[in-house]
Order: C-alpha cells, then structure tokens, then sequence
C-alpha cells in the first residue's frame, strides 16, 4: 500500500468511481427509502424528509452494493432493498448521536434534535430503526436478519461503551479500538458481507469481505477523529474540534497523553474533567499534538488497517470492482470531508 505520504500524492477518486459504477442502483436505493420513510403522521414525514434533503456520501449503502457485484450478485433488488436497510441503521444512529452529543450541526446543517428537540429526534430514528427491520423481513434471509439485527445491537453497545469511559484521559487504546470497532466498524463489516450473503458465496469470501468492512470501518473512524484535530478545511460537515469540546477520547488525544510530560499529563487530565472546554484550551492542545507529532502517528495506526483490508481482498480474481474496493481504504485516510 505504500507510506501515508505516497496516499497523500496519489490523486485518489475511488469514491467517486464506486459511486459512479453503481449510480444507477443508488438511485432506485434513494427511492427504496424515501418510499420506506413515507408516514401520515405530519411530524415524522416532515423530520424524515429533512434529514433526506442534508444528504450524505451513502458509503454504506455504496459497500453494499459494491460487494454485492464483486461477488457477481446481478439479478433481482435484494442488494437494493438491503443497501438501503443499512442506510437507514446508520441514519438511525446519527439521530441518537447528535442527542447524546447534543450536536447542533451535522453536514454543515442543523441536526433534528437542535431543530425539533431531543424527544421527537429519538423517537424518529426508532421509527427508521422499525421500518429497516420492515425490509429485513421483506428480504427473508434469516443470515440477513441475524447479522443486521446483530450488528444493530453491537452499535448501540458502543454507543454505551463510549460514554463509559467519556473523559478518560487515560484510556487504551485497546478499549478506544473496541469502541470504534462497535460504534462504525461493526457496520461497514455487515454492509460487505451482506454482498457475499446474496450471492450465496462460500464462508470464506463471507469472512473475507466482513474483514474487509471491519477494518475499513476503523481506518474510516481513525481518520475521521484526526480530522477533528488536524483538518483546515471550512467546509467539513462538524465543527472542528468537536471531539474535544464534547470531552470524547479519541487516538489523538490518546496518544498525546502517552507522549506527554508529567506537566502536561495534569493539564490535560484537568481539561477533560471539567464540564466545557473552550477555545483557547483547544488551541493548547492542538499545539501539543503538533509538537509530539500526533498526527502522523494516527495515520500510522490507520495505515496498519488499510493494509489488513487491502489484503483481505486477495482472494478475489482481478477485476474493476476488487480494484476500485481496494482503492477505497486510502479514501478512507485521505477524505477530508
């Protein structure tokens, strides 16, 4: 796979290659949920719509379907029908995150909960939780079903992992890894497996495209945490930052208190026991992390992923869509949105 600097130089459009290869199956997936979210009840219809109009790159649904044509799955919805079921776990759990996070804004708009409050958001992404679990029974697999349905169960168990430790300083990294692996990666491994299910593949190209998923998934996260602490971009989708001023532990911070001084142990450890955290204080931090070079150090960790899941990978004959799915773990490093 090479360094992280060689990621970096590589004009990297494997994101939008996927996205292009299967426009037309994400658009009849568009329309599977906007169908799946219709409701009579005014609020709801209302909630749903708006969260459809903020967008979203659709990763989930495109490994879905990316997988699911690797695997030579040609004939019939079911990866429509499925691709659009993962979606709508992951619109689900945003819901709840921004409550729990109390986020104002997601994708540079404002979050349900900041528009209609804490109560009708959660109460609308369990709406979409019921509807995607509607399509699980539609689709009759019951492989489908006990992964899907497991799979929503280990997120919400990060989720809680999460806030168990919010604020620890001194967390592992082991015990961030497992959060990570729960909260996003546990996703992205069922959304490729899905494909493999489908096409009614041996265990081990099941197994194969689930580590795949898995490892991506934490590569996805890994990036998207640094992202908080190194990106300058104006146009991100969240605050930057955003980490720090909610007191979440991420591998930045992590490996900043590894690296830290007796002094700035106990700084650091004051910031994140405290209830708010403010500007200044966040630029402290970002020039600690710059001074112990945390950054290249995340990426390092991420690099370690990416290689796991490009490997996983060798088990397929060569064609467009391995390529294009190989190529999107250095997206995952490199996205800067």
């Amino acid at each position: 796979m090479g360094t992280v600097v060689q990621l970096k130089n590589r004009i990297n459009n494997s994101y939008s290659e996927l996205k292009n290869s299967l426009e037309d199956k994400l658009i009849l997936v568009d329309e599977k949920i906007k169908s799946k979210l219709s409701s009579k009840v005014q609020l709801v219809d209302e909630m749903t719509k708006y969260h459809l109009r903020t967008g979203g790159k659709r990763l989930r649904a495109l490994l879905t379907l990316g997988s699911a044509k690797l695997c030579g799955y040609a004939k019939g919805s079911r990866d429509v029908n499925l691709a659009g079921c993962v979606e709508l776990i992951h619109a689900a759990t945003l819901m709840h995150d921004d409550v729990i996070d109390n986020s104002d804004l997601r994708r540079s708009k404002k979050t349900l909960n900041n528009i209609w409050g804490n109560k009708s958001s959660i109460l609308v992404g369990d709406y979409l939780l019921s509807r995607c679990f509607e399509m699980m029974v539609e689709d009759g697999n019951q492989e489908v079903l006990r992964l899907l349905s497991s799979t929503s169960a280990e997120i919400s168990q990060g989720e809680v992992l999460q806030l168990q430790h919010k604020g620890e300083i001194d967390m592992l990294e082991e015990t961030y890894l497992k959060i990570i692996s729960s909260k996003t990666a546990s996703l992205f491994a069922a959304a490729t497996k899905v494909g493999a299910i489908l096409s009614n593949k041996e265990s081990k190209v099941k197994d194969a495209l689930e580590f795949y998923g898995k490892n991506l998934g934490l590569t996805f996260q890994i990036a998207d945490d640094t992202l908080d602490y190194n990106s300058e971009l104006k146009f991100f989708g969240k605050k930057i930052g955003n980490d720090f001023y909610e007191g979440k532990v991420t591998l930045p911070i992590i490996l900043l208190y590894q690296k830290a001084n007796n002094d700035e142990k106990v700084e650091l450890k004051k910031l994140f026991e405290k209830d708010e955290r403010n500007e200044e204080e966040f630029k402290r931090v970002l020039l600690m992390i710059k001074n112990y070079n945390i950054i290249s150090g995340c990426y390092t960790k991420a690099e370690y992923f990416i290689n796991l899941a490009s490997n996983s990978l060798s088990i397929f004959d060569e064609s467009k869509e391995k390529e294009i799915l190989k190529n999107l773990t250095s997206f995952s490093l490199e996205r800067s949105y």
